[in-house]
C-alpha cells in the first residue's frame, strides 16, 4: 500500500467520529485505531499460566510406614504378565459388535496374536499378545474409553 493512501486514511480517521479503520487490498492490509487525546491505548493484558498444582500425597499405610514403604498394594488382578494399553482410544474385544470376541479368559495365546482393537482417530489398531500364555483376566469392558498405560489383560 502506498504511504500516501495510508495518510489520507490517517486524515479520513481524524474528520470522521470512525474510532477506527481497516482497509484491505488484496494481501495488504492496514488498520488504524484512534485513542482520544491526551489517554493512552490500554496495553494487552495476557492471561497468567496457572500455577502447577502439586498432587496430594498418597497416604500411607501403618504397614508402608513401618516398612518403610516397601509393602505392596493389595491388588485385585490376578498374578501374571499385565498387557497394557500402548495408547488413548476405545477398546474393543471384538472385530464388530456381531462378531464374536478375539479372545476370552481361559484361552491360550501365542505372542503375536490379535487380542483386541483400540479405535484411536477412526482407526483400529490391533492389540497383540506380547507373551504367549492363557488369558487370565480381561481387565476392561468392550467399548469403553482406555488411557495410554492402563492395563487390558492378565496372562500368565
Amino acid at each position: 500500500m502506498d504511504l500516501r493512501k495510508i495518510k489520507k486514511l490517517i486524515d479520513l480517521l481524524e474528520e470522521s467520529n470512525l474510532a477506527e479503520i481497516e482497509i484491505k487490498e488484496g494481501e495488504e492490509s492496514v488498520r488504524l485505531a484512534r485513542v482520544p487525546r491526551g489517554q493512552y491505548a490500554p496495553a494487552p493484558q495476557y492471561a497468567a499460566a496457572p500455577e502447577p498444582r502439586q498432587a496430594p500425597m498418597p497416604m500411607s499405610s501403618p504397614t508402608e510406614s513401618a516398612t518403610g514403604g516397601s509393602a505392596k498394594q493389595p491388588s485385585d488382578q490376578p498374578e501374571g504378565h499385565v498387557l497394557r494399553a500402548p495408547m488413548v482410544g476405545t477398546f474393543y474385544t471384538s472385530p464388530s459388535p456381531d462378531k464374536p470376541a478375539f479372545v476370552s479368559v481361559g484361552q491360550a495365546v501365542k505372542a503375536g496374536e490379535t487380542l483386541a482393537v483400540i479405535e484411536a482417530m477412526k482407526m483400529f489398531n490391533p492389540i497383540e499378545a506380547d507373551v504367549s500364555g492363557t488369558i487370565v483376566a480381561v481387565l476392561t469392558e468392550s467399548g469403553s474409553p482406555v488411557e495410554f498405560d492402563q492395563p487390558l489383560f492378565v496372562i500368565a
